[in-house]
């Protein structure tokens, strides 16, 4: 049997990316065009080091290494990237591509940052065309930056920010590619006789909620994550293809606990295996619970039958045991124990306003202590957790217009507004030392009384009392990602739920 040179080429190429082994989450990793490089996986800290060579990616052809997986429909790119050393080459390549085939020519959308701080969504409209671009107005020059590319409904969107500022978004409508592609991380050195290198961090490829997901019955993959607060860099735990939210962890830092259809779960860390904890007739429990600042019990919010399914406040030993009820009325949503162990604060809606109340946490029986009023103003108010000190209790309100944080003393009085910005802010959460606030952000997309599922959001810090915030996790998540205390005990750690549907 005879064979043609391009059929022998096309064989040759298969069988060698056959004979490749996958990388991290990808499926393998090749030269397009011309060039040289290598590419290895981190598994403890979930992190890439690629190394590309290749003349350009611009034109009518690229030259790059390029780490891949195919995929259809929508899908959300997510990394953050850095050039290593300073390079020759100022227009040196790193980012997201998306593309039809491995052929260097190709059609394509680009996310793309160059040695020289300009990040531009370039594309390729047609196999042999040109090369156009739009530039970010936002310029990354010897910076950890933040890379996203987004595919939605046909369009394309690139968001891009230094680590820890929010993301500049760049948008382009008018380029076609097929249902299926190749996408990845790549490597251009703008030089074929030199080898640049760059590490990835925080990868993530994320399917987003289709547009007839109906909240609260369809419910799309989990992750749990754990962001080391000084690095910045999250690594997954935990995976599960159904919905499990709102992690905190244990007094001795060993485990999480998770809500997961209803049942609390105790995560352990050194095994990666969750087992259901014993909480009695409670098996209707939503995402707020707490454990008190000694670790010995903890605080659910169960969605009882004899109150036609409001949610009821109710302790039990962090071990497991029968739940003990404590708030008489309903609906009562627990965000926080006071660190004396006197004290719940939660949400309660009454007359058709949620405020802020709490109760001795020795009520008993739904009639042993009488829950006590803390806010009053018009709107929203949610989210209450103690300091450490317990001097403040800090929580999030939407009286000014717009979800914010605010913080009170413990018996109401002396309320303030703490964040003041075009974000809508919620669940503040207090480090260990009483030093730093981290909370979760949602666009100006989201009513300020809303914290829905599967948004792009941000976790950002900020000092206790007030200052410049700055972003420590960009993810897609949203409702359950973190709205109970999600430090770990060391203050050096936090824990959150990321969401995916999974492939």
């Amino acid at each position: 049997m005879r064979i043609s040179p391009s059929l022998f080429t096309l064989v040759l190429s298969s069988a060698v990316l056959g004979a490749q082994s996958p990388i991290g989450i990808f499926t393998t990793h090749t030269d397009v065009g011309k060039g040289t490089g290598s590419a290895s996986y981190d598994a403890r800290l979930q992190t890439y080091l690629i190394a590309g060579s290749g003349q350009n990616m611009w034109g009518t052809r690229d030259d790059f290494h390029f780490v891949w997986k195919r995929l259809s429909g929508n899908f959300i790119l997510s990394t953050r990237a850095r050039f290593i050393g300073r390079g020759r080459e100022e227009h040196r390549k790193i980012g997201w591509t998306i593309r039809p085939s491995l052929d260097t020519n190709t059609a394509h959308v680009t996310a793309a940052l160059h040695g020289d701080g300009l990040t531009s969504l370039q594309f390729r409209r047609q196999t042999g065309g040109i090369t156009e671009e739009e530039k970010s107005p936002d310029s990354l020059p010897d910076a950890d930056a933040v890379i996203q590319l987004e595919r939605r409904d046909g369009e394309y969107f690139m968001s891009v920010a230094p680590f820890g500022d929010t993301l500049v978004t760049t948008r382009l409508a008018d380029v076609v590619l097929p249902d299926t592609v190749y996408v990845g991380l790549f490597v251009c050195a703008h030089s074929d006789t030199v080898i640049e290198r760059a590490t990835f961090s925080n990868v993530r490829i994320t399917t987003p909620a289709p547009k007839n997901l109906v909240p609260y019955r369809d419910y799309l993959g989990s992750s749990l994550e754990i962001l080391d607060v000084a690095s910045g860099n999250a690594t997954i735990v935990h995976q599960y293809s159904g919905s499990f939210q709102a992690p905190n962890w244990t007094h001795d830092g060993k485990a999480l606990i998770y809500v997961q259809e209803g049942h609390l779960y105790h995560f352990d860390l050194a095994s990666r295996s969750p087992t259901v904890i014993n909480t009695g007739f409670a098996t209707r429990n939503n995402n707020d619970h707490v454990l008190s600042f000694d670790g010995r019990m903890i605080a659910i919010s169960n969605h009882a039958v004899e109150d036609s399914g409001a949610s009821i406040v109710y302790t039990v030993p962090a071990t497991g045991g029968t739940p003990k009820r404590i708030t008489a009325k309903g609906p009562s949503y627990l965000h926080g124990w006071s660190p004396d162990g006197r004290w719940l604060v939660y949400v309660g809606e009454r007359d058709g306003e949620f405020d802020i109340y709490k109760i001795p946490a020795a009520a008993g029986g739904g009639g042993g202590g009488d829950e006590i009023r803390l806010t009053t103003a018009p709107g929203l108010d949610d989210g209450p957790e103690y300091t450490p000190d317990g001097a403040f209790i800090y929580f999030n309100s939407a009286r000014s217009g717009r979800m914010q944080i605010w913080r009170m003393r413990p018996d109401g009085s002396g309320q303030e507004q703490v964040t003041n910005d075009g974000f809508n802010n919620w669940f503040p959460h207090i480090s260990p030392d009483g030093r730093w606030i981290v909370y979760i952000s949602f666009g100006q997309d989201v009513a300020p009384n809303d914290h829905p599922f599967y948004k792009h959001v941000l976790l950002r810090l900020m000092p206790i009392g007030g200052g410049p915030a700055r972003v420590i996790a960009y993810l897609y998540g949203g409702q359950g990602t973190i709205n109970v205390p999600s430090w770990a005990p060391d203050g050096r750690r936090l824990a959150f739920v990321s969401n995916s549907a999974m492939r």
